[in-house]
């Protein structure tokens, strides 16, 4: 009830002629303030008018009056500056320190809002409670707050790599490549993936770049893929170099039953994943260096063309062998790899170092990849959003994690829109 009134407050979802104090005394809301989210009251700088009056202050918001009293505010100097309390239900009058008393409004929650509201909220979890309102939003609206979205996506993704930095003492090679190790995961072995690159520190895969069984060695021994008992001679080759590295190392390999095969493509199989991972590193010493330095998006995808070792070209898996075939990364996970990796990287390194260039670049990279296809873009381009590009792909999945999964449909514009709708001063 609490957050549903302050979000009636925040975006004025009650009649404005009709106000009055607790008192009954009229009242007219000129500012309702800015939404404060740390300690001390709701929200500060607004401006109410009571009678002639002009008090400007702040706003403080409660379920029942007397949680005023709960929470001790009646002792609390911070709570000094309320000039209003805003309440579902009138059960106790309030003072400040000095034993003033603090006006009081009773705000009603308009029986429209509260039906849909509770509609919007009580939906399945994986559902997207508004689908069938989103034709019906304006096109200029939703595209505002899909960049907003996309924003708000790239500035997690680009916190998330500053802790990373913080935690690698600022080196971005390393950072780089937990980072592009995540998303040869693609989505469902993405955990795994990144728990095996931060048990596996870089600079021993650098040091073994000369020797592709090496590196092969370091990836799949320390994903816990070679504990069974050899069946060729590679896989038996890659068990005694691991073994070697294991010791000198002190290296601990994860449980291969982490790595997901079932209701997994057979390119994305996490053999195959690895076995291109590996030969990116013989490749690259520092592929972050090249890509930045790369001018278009095609010289980007061209870093990343590479062919694993030849034991693959006849095997998806150690046990199972496969017609002969280059296992390249294909054209769609080439587009991904960008997406999830390189965008994020780029923008921030841009922020750290105060180079826009690469801001912009990242951003110009969203609106040249093709969008990504998969079941949350599906599902809101049947519902008729537009999604012509990576960006807008992005912004959806925000939407969709963000706020549709987690019910935030009273942070959400969409919601709000959707119940600014249906609400009418009149109600």
């Amino acid at each position: 009830m609490e957050r549903l009134l302050h979000y009636i407050w925040k975006y004025k979802l009650y009649d404005p002629a009709s106000l009055t104090t607790t008192d009954g005394i009229p009242l007219h809301i000129i500012d309702v303030g800015i939404h404060n989210n740390d300690a001390g009251p709701d929200f500060f700088n607004a401006k109410i008018k009571v009678r002639d009056t002009v008090w400007a202050g702040c706003v403080e918001i409660h379920d029942k009056a007397s949680d005023w009293l709960q929470h001790g505010h009646q002792e609390d100097r911070a709570y000094d500056a309320v000039i209003l309390h805003v309440t579902g239900k009138n059960d106790a009058d309030i003072f400040r320190t000095n034993g003033e008393p603090v006006p009081q409004l009773v705000l009603t929650v308009p029986e429209s809002v509260r039906k849909n509201i509770d509609w919007l909220l009580h939906q399945d979890k994986k559902a997207i409670a508004c689908l069938a309102f989103l034709p019906e939003v304006d096109p200029v609206f939703l595209a505002s707050w899909m960049a907003a979205l996309l924003e708000e996506r790239l500035e997690r993704k680009t916190e998330a790599i500053f802790q990373l930095l913080e935690q690698y003492n600022n080196d971005w090679n390393e950072v780089f490549y937990i980072s592009l190790t995540r998303s040869f995961g693609f989505g469902i072995n993405g955990d795994a993936f990144e728990w095996l690159a931060k048990s596996l520190p870089f600079q021993y895969i650098r040091k073994q770049r000369n020797s592709h069984s090496q590196v092969e060695a370091l990836l799949f021994g320390q994903a816990g893929m070679l504990d069974a008992p050899g069946n060729c001679d590679y896989y038996r080759l890659l068990q005694r170099e691991y073994h070697f590295f294991q010791k000198k190392y002190g290296l601990r390999p994860l449980d291969g039953s982490l790595f997901k095969n079932l209701r997994v493509r057979p390119g994305n199989f996490p053999y195959e994943r690895l076995a291109q991972l590996a030969a990116l590193w013989v490749r690259y010493d520092t592929l972050f260096s090249n890509l930045l330095e790369a001018g278009t998006p095609r010289a980007l995808k061209d870093h990343f063309r590479i062919s694993p070792s030849d034991y693959w070209k006849t095997h998806y898996h150690f046990r199972y062998a496969s017609p002969e075939k280059e296992k390249r990364i294909g054209e769609n996970s080439l587009n991904i790899l960008l997406i999830n990796t390189v965008v994020p990287m780029f923008f921030a390194y841009g922020e750290q170092h105060h180079l826009p260039q690469y801001n912009e670049r990242a951003l110009r990279l969203l609106e040249i990849l093709p969008a990504e296809k998969n079941s949350i873009v599906q599902i809101f381009q049947q519902a008729g959003v537009p999604v012509h590009h990576a960006g807008d792909s992005q912004a959806l999945i925000q939407l969709k994690r963000a706020y549709c999964e987690s019910k935030k449909c009273l942070y959400c514009r969409i919601g709000y829109s959707f119940l600014k709708r249906i609400t009418s001063p009149q109600e």
